[in-house]
């Protein structure tokens, strides 16, 4: 029979790691949670950059384009809406209700330099899609370096 040395710490990790998978769990999609107390949804979104525009993209399923609210004020963007149901259904009577029904709003800062006023809007296919161009002094710009002594191609 062999011998097995008391490693305590090894326990506490053990128990630790049960507890961060329990709160993981419980609180990594508190949107759900949320629904439940009236608190207004957030459309997941992408952002993104080309050196031209910045490009934003929201998911709306099941909204349609006059049902979307986007304003831009200052540096920060608004997306405003509401989400209906077309059925009228007792709660008693539902298996299962995944789906959100009433408003949502989801406002991000946006990146400075940017030309709001062209701001495009594109609705296709439950996305929503924003373009925004850059203003050109926040357009990159390369600036060509020259060895020193080189006077347009020549060597002094």
């Amino acid at each position: 029979m062999s011998m097995i040395r008391w490693e305590p710490f090894r326990e506490l990790m053990g128990l630790r790691q049960a507890m961060d998978r329990l709160f993981e769990e419980s609180f990594v999609r508190p949107s759900r949670i949320l629904g439940l107390f009236g608190e207004e949804a957030q459309p997941p979104i992408d952002m993104y950059q080309t050196p031209k525009e910045v490009v934003i993209k929201v998911a709306l399923p099941g909204v349609k384009s006059e049902e979307v609210d986007v304003t831009i004020a200052g540096d920060t963007l608004t997306i405003k809406g509401e989400t209906k149901t077309s059925e009228e259904v007792k709660r008693e009577d539902y298996h299962y209700q995944e789906h959100r029904y009433g408003a949502f709003s989801r406002g991000v800062k946006l990146p400075p330099d940017l030309k709001p006023d062209k701001a495009e809007a594109t609705f296709e296919n439950g996305i929503l899609t924003l373009t925004i161009p850059r203003a050109e002094e926040a357009k990159p710009k390369a600036i060509k370096v020259k060895p020193k002594g080189v006077i347009e191609g020549k060597k002094k």
